[in-house]
C-alpha cells in the first residue's frame, strides 16, 4: 500500500461526540469536525492525507454507495445482483477510456490537473482503510445484499458511465428517427424543431430501417438505475452593485435525482494549497461545485451535442469485419472476463470496437453494428475531476485555464470572486461537424461523417463584468444573439431561466443571502401565466377557469388551482396536436399554437376531463383539491428495504418552476438534492 509503514491518528469530533482513530497510512494527524448539518470539514497538514481522510471519511459515510456506483461504473455490478447486470457490465467495460494508438494511460492522467493521480490514489487508499478497518464485518447494506464491499484502485475514479448520461445525444438521435418513422420528416420539422434552425435532413446513405429503439436497449439499462435522472438546473450570479453587501452573490441549485443516499456530498478540505468548500460526487475526490478563499463557481448542464451513433455495415460473412471507406476492416475484439454473483466460474465478454468507438448493439438478421463516437474516449474526459483544478484558481484568469480542461460534462459554469468580479463560461468538449449537424444517426462505411476536432474553450460563449450585472442559466438554449457556432440543438424550455432573470431584473430592494434562498424555493410558473392568457381569449366562465385566472401561478402543495392546471395541460397536448405528436411536443409549441388558434373544442374537453379525474380523485368540493396530493416524492432506498424507505412526501412546483421538482405529465420525481448553494463573496468563511 502507497502508505505502509506511517500510523497517524484521525480526530472526528462532532457537538457531542469526539473520537480518536489510529489509521495506518497517514503521514501527519489529520482533524475531522462536523458542523450541525453532518458535513465533514477536513484539516491536514500534506495533500496526500488531506484527501486520504476525505476518502475514510466518504466511505464510512457513503460505503454503500460509492461501492454501488464504482461497480457500475467500472463494469463490475454482476459480482453484487447477478446475471442481471451482465449486459450493462459488458458496456460499462466498453466506454471506459483505453486510448488509441500511441496513447497511454499518463496521458489519461495528465488530461486533469497535473497532481490528479496522486490525489486519486490517496482518496482510494483512505477508502480501502476504512474497509480494512471493517475487518471483513459487513456493514448493514452489503448483509442484506449478500456481497463484501470490494477495494478501489485509483483508476477507478476515471470511469466513463456517469458521462454517457451527461452527453446522451444519442437516445435523442434514435428517438428523432422513431418520430419521423411515425410522423413524417415534414411534421417532425414543424412540430419538433432544432434550435436554431437548421434543415432537418436524414443523412445520405442512412436506412432509416436500421435504426429502432432495440438498438439502445443495454444503454438505457448501463444510464438506468442507480437511478440518474434527468438534468435541469439553475444559477446566476450578481455583481455587488445589485447585493446590500456590495459583494457579488453566487447561486447555484444543481438539480439531480433526489435518492437515498444523497447524489452529492459536502465537505470543506483545508490543507496545503487548499481551502475549499462544496459539493461533489462521493465517489470522486475534491469538489464539483463551490468556493474557495477567492472565487466561487457552479454549473448547470448545456446541451452540448457530444455523441454520435454509427451504423456499420457488418460482412455477412463475417460479423467481426464492417465495412470503411470501400474496405472490409476488423474491429478491435478484446476479450475479458466478469464474477457473476452466484456462478463460481467467470463469464467471458467479448468487446466490439470499430474506427468510430465501442459497439453498443448487433443487429446480426440485418447484418448491422451501432458504434459510439463520444466525447468520453478523449484522454481527461471523466466527469467532474476538472474540479480538483478549479478549487484552487484564486481569478479569472486561473478559472478560464482550468475550464479549458473540463471536457465532460459541457456545462454552463458561472464565476464570482472577491476582488467583485463576476463571469460566465461555456465549457466542455464541442466536435466539430463540418457537412451535418448530428440530429440523425449516420452511416459509418462512407467515411463521409466524421468529426474535424473541436471547438476551443475561447469560442465558446462567455461573459465577464457584463453590464446587466448579473448572469443566469437554467438549461436553456444560452446561444448569444449572432452566435454562429452549432454547438447543440436540443435545450430546456425558458421557463425557469426566464423566472430567474424575471426576479432579477425587478427586485424592488437589493440583494442580500436570503433573498436568494428564497428564490431558489419559487414555484411561480411561467407557463401557468401563459395559460391564463389563453384561457382569458377562450371566455369560459365556469368555476375552475376563474380559479385558475384568479390563481397567483404558485405551485404550492396546497393549491387547488395548481392542481387543475397541472392535470389539464398534461392532457392538452394529445387534445391538439393528436396521440402520435402531442406526447412528443413541448409546451411552447402547445402555447404557440393555442396563441393562433384557442382550439375552444380541445380545451372544452379536455377540462371536462380534468375535472372528472379530480372529483374521482380527490371528491367533488373543487376547493379542497391539492397539487401536493397528486405530486409527491418517494425515496426508496435501491435495496428496497422498508426500514430505509422514507416518504412519499407532497412537493410543490414541478419542472418548469426555479424550485424544479419534476417533469412535465405529473412526473413525480423530484429533482433537487444537496443542499442550496448561495455563496456570499466576501463575507464567506
Amino acid at each position: 500500500m502507497r502508505y505502509a509503514g506511517a500510523c497517524w491518528a484521525i480526530l472526528i469530533a462532532a457537538s457531542l461526540h469526539a473520537e480518536t482513530i489510529p489509521v495506518p497510512g497517514i503521514h501527519k494527524p489529520v482533524e475531522i469536525l462536523r458542523d450541525r448539518w453532518g458535513v465533514p470539514h477536513i484539516y491536514a497538514q500534506t495533500v496526500d492525507d488531506l484527501f486520504f481522510a476525505q476518502g475514510f471519511i466518504t466511505a464510512r459515510d457513503r460505503l454503500f454507495q460509492i461501492d454501488l456506483w464504482r461497480r457500475i461504473g467500472t463494469g463490475k455490478l454482476a459480482e453484487a445482483i447477478g446475471p442481471a447486470a451482465i449486459d450493462r457490465d459488458r458496456l460499462a467495460r466498453a466506454v471506459r477510456w483505453r486510448g488509441t494508438a500511441g496513447q497511454s494511460m499518463e496521458q489519461e492522467w495528465l488530461g486533469y490537473a497535473p497532481d490528479t493521480r496522486q490525489i486519486a490514489t490517496a482518496f482510494t487508499s483512505g477508502i480501502n482503510a476504512y474497509i480494512r478497518s471493517l475487518h471483513g464485518k459487513r456493514p448493514p447494506e452489503f448483509e442484506l445484499g449478500g456481497y463484501d464491499p470490494g477495494l478501489w484502485e485509483p483508476e477507478d475514479c476515471l470511469a466513463r458511465v456517469a458521462g454517457l448520461l451527461m452527453t446522451r445525444n444519442l437516445t435523442k438521435e434514435v428517438a428523432r428517427v422513431q418520430d419521423v418513422k411515425r410522423l413524417g420528416l415534414a411534421a417532425v420539422a414543424k412540430f419538433l424543431p432544432p434550435d436554431p434552425p437548421t434543415p432537418l435532413e436524414v443523412p445520405h446513405g442512412l436506412d432509416l430501417a436500421d435504426v429502432d429503439e432495440g438498438i439502445l436497449r443495454v444503454y438505457n439499462q448501463t444510464i438506468g438505475p442507480a437511478r440518474f435522472g434527468e438534468q435541469g438546473s439553475n444559477n446566476w450570479v450578481v455583481d455587488g452593485s445589485l447585493t446590500s453587501s456590495g459583494k457579488p452573490i453566487l447561486a447555484n441549485d444543481p438539480h439531480r435525482p433526489v435518492q437515498l443516499p444523497s447524489l452529492r456530498k459536502t465537505v470543506h478540505l483545508v490543507g496545503p494549497g487548499w481551502n475549499a468548500i462544496g459539493a461533489g460526487e462521493p465517489s470522486l475526490p475534491g469538489i464539483a461545485l463551490g468556493h474557495n478563499e477567492n472565487i466561487a463557481w457552479g454549473f448547470t448542464t448545456v446541451g452540448t451535442d457530444q455523441q454520435d451513433l454509427y451504423v456499420e455495415k457488418l460482412d455477412p460473412q463475417n460479423p467481426n469485419r464492417y465495412r470503411y471507406r470501400g474496405e472490409w476492416k476488423d474491429m478491435e475484439v478484446e476479450q475479458q472476463s466478469l464474477r457473476v454473483k452466484g456462478s463460481k466460474d467467470l463469464q467471458p465478454i467479448r468487446l466490439l470496437y470499430t474506427i468510430h468507438g465501442p459497439v453498443i448493439h448487433v443487429d446480426a438478421a440485418r447484418h448491422r453494428a451501432y458504434a459510439l463516437r463520444w466525447v468520453g474516449a478523449e484522454p481527461g474526459s471523466a466527469g467532474y475531476l476538472v474540479g480538483l483544478s478549479i478549487a484552487r484558481a484564486k481569478n479569472w484568469g486561473e478559472f478560464q485555464k482550468a475550464t479549458d480542461r473540463y471536457k465532460v460534462p459541457a456545462e454552463n459554469i458561472v464565476y464570482a470572486d472577491t476582488a467583485g468580479n463576476i463571469g460566465w463560461q461555456v465549457t466542455g468538449l464541442t466536435p466539430i461537424r463540418k457537412n451535418w449537424n448530428g440530429l440523425f444517426p449516420v452511416p459509418g462505411d462512407s467515411g463521409e461523417y466524421e468529426w474535424s476536432g473541436f471547438r476551443a474553450i475561447k469560442d465558446l460563449p462567455h461573459l465577464y463584468n457584463p453590464p446587466e450585472h448579473f448572469i443566469a442559466t437554467a438549461n436553456a438554449k444560452i446561444l448569444p444573439p449572432g452566435y454562429e457556432i452549432a454547438i447543440g440543438y436540443e435545450w430546456a424550455p425558458p421557463f425557469r431561466v426566464g423566472r430567474v432573470k424575471e426576479m432579477l431584473s425587478h427586485a424592488q430592494a437589493k440583494f442580500s443571502v436570503a433573498d436568494f434562498e428564497r428564490m431558489q424555493q419559487d414555484v411561480v410558473s411561467l407557463p401557468a401565466r401563459r395559460f391564463q392568457a389563453v384561457l382569458k381569449r377562450w371566455g369560459n366562465q365556469s368555476p375552475a377557469v376563474n380559479k385558475i385566472l384568479q390563481w397567483d401561478r404558485a405551485l404550492s402543495t396546497g393549491s387547488a388551482a395548481a392542481a387543475i392546471y397541472e392535470i389539464w395541460i398534461s392532457k392538452l397536448p394529445a387534445a391538439v396536436f393528436g396521440q402520435e405528436l402531442g406526447p412528443r411536443t413541448d409546451l411552447p409549441m402547445l402555447f404557440d399554437t393555442l396563441d393562433a388558434d384557442p382550439h375552444a373544442k380541445a380545451l372544452a374537453d379536455t377540462l371536462d376531463a380534468t375535472l372528472q379525474q379530480l372529483t374521482k380523485d380527490q371528491g367533488p368540493n373543487m376547493d379542497r383539491w391539492q397539487w401536493g396530493r397528486l405530486h409527491q416524492i418517494d425515496f426508496q432506498h435501491p435495496l428496497k428495504a422498508p426500514e430505509w424507505h422514507r416518504g412519499p412526501l407532497p412537493r410543490p412546483g414541478d419542472g418548469f418552476t426555479v424550485n424544479s421538482t419534476g417533469g412535465p405529465g405529473l412526473q413525480p420525481a423530484a429533482r433537487r438534492t444537496g443542499r442550496l448553494w448561495i455563496l456570499a463573496i466576501g463575507t464567506a468563511r
